[in-house]
């Protein structure tokens, strides 16, 4: 399982809302791309970018970050946050992103993003399902949606996406542990989905569970930052 830790950015400097309130917002002195630096030596492969200014505004405003740490790094990165439409797409991608991660968008306007997948292909996106109670939630987890989970799911599958990062938004920030059952329905589900765990990942004990469980990864971000997943661990658990 593939341990990817999350940059969630805000005003350049790294941060982590709780359950996405920017009034809940804790900030992190360290600095981006010595960060991402020390992770690639730590045997990192991939980091997840949150462009928190860009998912508010509704375009990307942390690419000079994504650049720098894509052009002093080989870590692949995906990056989300304000990607609303093709030339935002192009920007990240120039930038030096490896994938487009993307929520709102697979949601709601599902035609345009056929269209993006037919342009750039099912395999250069992360497409992020936020739930409540099984059900999606979007615009940054601020509007709750109808949209059932398992519905949104089989939409994906059949565009030919296959990597989809699954949060509970109830443990988003809250350390009390990931929600396995729901992965665990998803795999079983939909077996050749790579599933990667969000939200609520406190300890390395998480880390085995969602290994054994079967999912291909694992963003952990708090618990990281807060000392709960030690850095030597991720290189153990990304060979796994």
């Amino acid at each position: 399982m593939e341990i990817i830790p999350s940059f969630d950015l805000l005003d350049g400097k790294l941060v982590r809302l709780r359950q996405g309130d920017f009034d809940k917002k804790t900030e992190y002195e360290a600095n981006p791309l010595e960060l991402a630096i020390e992770l690639e030596q730590a045997g990192i492969r991939r980091l997840h970018m949150v462009d928190l200014d860009g998912a508010r505004s509704g375009r990307p405003a942390n690419l000079h970050i994504l650049a720098a740490v894509a052009a002093r790094t080989r870590l692949q990165i995906d990056y989300g946050g304000g990607l609303r439409s093709i030339p935002s797409l192009k920007q990240v991608w120039d930038a030096g992103a490896m994938l487009f991660s993307v929520g709102s968008v697979a949601v709601l306007a599902q035609d345009e993003f056929r269209a993006w997948v037919e342009k750039f292909g099912p395999d250069r996106f992360l497409v992020g399902a936020d739930v409540r109670d099984r059900q999606m939630a979007v615009h940054g987890w601020t509007d709750q949606t109808e949209v059932s989970l398992f519905d949104f799911l089989k939409k994906m599958h059949s565009l030919g996406i296959r990597q989809i990062s699954v949060t509970d938004i109830a443990r988003d920030g809250e350390l009390s542990g990931p929600a396995t059952e729901l992965y665990r329905d998803i795999i079983t589900e939909f077996p050749d989905l790579e599933v990667v765990a969000s939200g609520g990942i406190s300890s390395i004990a998480d880390l085995e569970e969602l290994t054994a469980i079967g999912c291909a990864g694992a963003i952990v971000g708090k618990a990281f930052f807060e000392g709960k997943i030690p850095l030597q661990y991720f290189r153990v658990f990304s060979k796994v």
